[in-house]
């Protein structure tokens, strides 16, 4: 598609840009201000005092000590040891300032209470594994651990539609939130003003008017230069109830790296979408940035939208401004609950649906282990869709051993970055995967932001989460996976129709000579922290 069909318009700033825009500066000059101070305070009290020098040393051996023995990722422990080490006077005083601090620990303590009140209330509907899973005994352990572990439970009676790109998938948003009876739950990583959100915002503001229940919750971060900060009041003079997820202040702390990257939307508890896709204008290729904008999201309509409303509501207790009046937790996800007065939908032939979600604050990376599971147990082909190729040791393994023993392992990323050092850190990868058997493709035509796996004609799994070190460990994600839906197989005939735009990379494209095999390594030391 040339640019000239596609029409592209100018992203004009609104009035409000330029206060966004001192907003963060000011944030950095904060920041820039504390690493001042604290360097200044290292250094001085060191050059005061021999014991004060030697007490700095030995936080930094603590800190390593620390490093080493948490459950961090390899390659996190690894990198971070690293900088420390490197910089023994300052690293040690940096690390305890920037991680140790308790407010990582108050919010674990809210999640998992919330998680544990709530995980009975997803089996309101009812749990299909017993069932699913005499069907595809291959499958049973995944369903397990998301059922079990997780408590993730297994639906029957739920229809899938994969939505791609992000025009397909908008014109069916709008249809189905114009359609809301009872309730909107909008919860997104990134809604920046335009065609599209501007389109959202006046159906949310009509079916406010008529008495439905519309809440929003948008990462604090994500929108940072997308929204005013007052902006949840704008929205609430239109009848909109707002919550910002852990909003930035410019002090440093590791809770700052835990992000709401998870894109939700719930109509009434019967409808559900979720995928790659954000409200801004890019996404629906109302504007254009780094070429075709390609991505993708899933529609899930019948008993498993219910996982989406009440991944919403625990969301929702943790940074809602002012709590329910009256009513404790479950009791306020119970009044939202569809099925009371009425049986759920029944579609035949619809296969398993299985939606999930991801916390940092555990240390559990069940989207990395939905995305393993799916890897080992591929007998034929696992097809993969990801804007990032940012893999741990565990991942590139999954990868390299399924390609060696004969499973058809393709992969395709972006051809046109959106971050151009994050882009070559992926890239640093590919030498690796293709000597492997891995294939790597890039999508010629734009950018590609997609995030799925499809194995086998029989499994797949859609979601926010991509394959790099931020997804996986950092921040709040979200999918489904799906066992033996037609929509399997329109996931995969996508990824073998974008297969017709992408150029095939070599081996030796990239990364040639010492000088490339040196920057590859350097990229993938300092990968956790791109």
């Amino acid at each position: 598609m040339s640019k000239k069909e596609r029409n592209p318009k100018k992203n004009k700033h609104p009035i409000w840009f330029y206060d966004v825009c001192r907003r963060r500066i000011f944030a950095i000059l904060i920041l820039l201000l504390q690493l001042v101070i604290i360097t200044w305070f290292v250094i001085d009290r060191s050059n005061t005092s021999t014991y004060v020098l030697y007490a700095f040393y030995a936080l930094s051996v603590l800190m390593v000590l620390h490093v080493v023995g948490s459950r961090s990722a390899p390659e996190y422990k690894l990198v971070f040891s690293i900088m420390i080490l490197a910089f023994p006077l300052f690293g040690g005083v940096y690390y305890a300032l920037f991680r140790l601090q308790s407010v990582r620990a108050r919010y674990h303590r809210k999640f998992s209470a919330l998680d544990a009140e709530s995980n009975d209330l997803l089996l309101l509907p009812g749990d299909a594994i017993t069932s699913a899973a005499r069907e595809m005994p291959e499958y049973q352990t995944h369903m397990s651990y998301l059922r079990d572990f997780a408590k993730f439970p297994v639906y029957s009676d739920t229809r899938t539609q994969f939505l791609s790109p992000g025009e397909r998938f908008f014109e069916v948003f709008l249809e189905r939130l114009r359609g809301a009876e009872k309730y909107i739950f909008l919860e997104y990583f990134i809604i920046h003003g335009g065609k599209m959100w501007d389109a959202v915002l006046e159906v949310l503001t009509e079916r406010a008017a008529a008495g439905v229940d519309v809440r929003i919750i948008y990462d604090d971060m994500g929108c940072f230069l997308s929204l005013p900060r007052n902006y949840p009041k704008q929205l609430r003079r239109r009848g909109i109830r707002c919550a910002v997820f852990n909003p930035f202040i410019p002090v440093y702390t590791d809770v700052q790296n835990n992000r709401d990257h998870r894109k939700i939307a719930v109509i009434d508890g019967k409808v559900a979408f979720t995928g790659g896709i954000n409200i801004a204008d890019e996404y629906i290729n109302e504007v254009e940035r780094f070429g075709y904008w390609k991505d993708a999201s899933v529609m899930v309509e019948g008993r498993a939208a219910w996982s989406f409303a009440v991944m919403f509501l625990r969301m929702w207790f943790i940074c809602s401004p002012k709590k329910e009046a009256g009513e404790s937790y479950s009791a306020l996800i119970r009044n939202y609950y569809p099925y009371d007065s009425e049986r759920p939908a029944e579609f035949e032939g619809a296969g398993y649906v299985q939606p999930f979600s991801d916390s940092p604050l555990d240390l559990e990376p069940v989207g990395e282990h939905v995305y393993l599971q799916i890897i080992y147990s591929a007998r034929k082909y696992v097809y993969i869709f990801s804007p990032y190729l940012i893999i741990d040791d565990a991942m590139m393994k999954a990868l390299t051993l399924a390609a060696k023993s004969g499973v058809d392992v393709r992969i395709i990323t972006p051809h046109h970055p959106d971050k151009p050092v994050v882009h070559a850190t992926s890239r640093s990868y590919y030498r690796e995967l293709i000597e492997n058997g891995v294939k790597i493709y890039e999508f010629a035509d734009g950018f590609l932001h997609t995030k799925a796996f499809v194995a086998d004609d029989v499994v797949a799994t859609v979601g926010t989460t991509n394959l790099d070190y931020r997804s996986l460990y950092l921040h709040f994600e979200c999918g489904v996976r799906l066992y033996s839906s037609p929509t399997v197989m329109d996931i995969k005939q996508d990824f073998l129709s974008t297969l017709d735009k992408c150029v095939e990379i070599k081996a030796d494209d990239y990364s040639k000579g010492a000088l490339g095999g040196f920057g590859r390594k350097l990229l993938r030391l300092f990968s956790p922290i791109m």
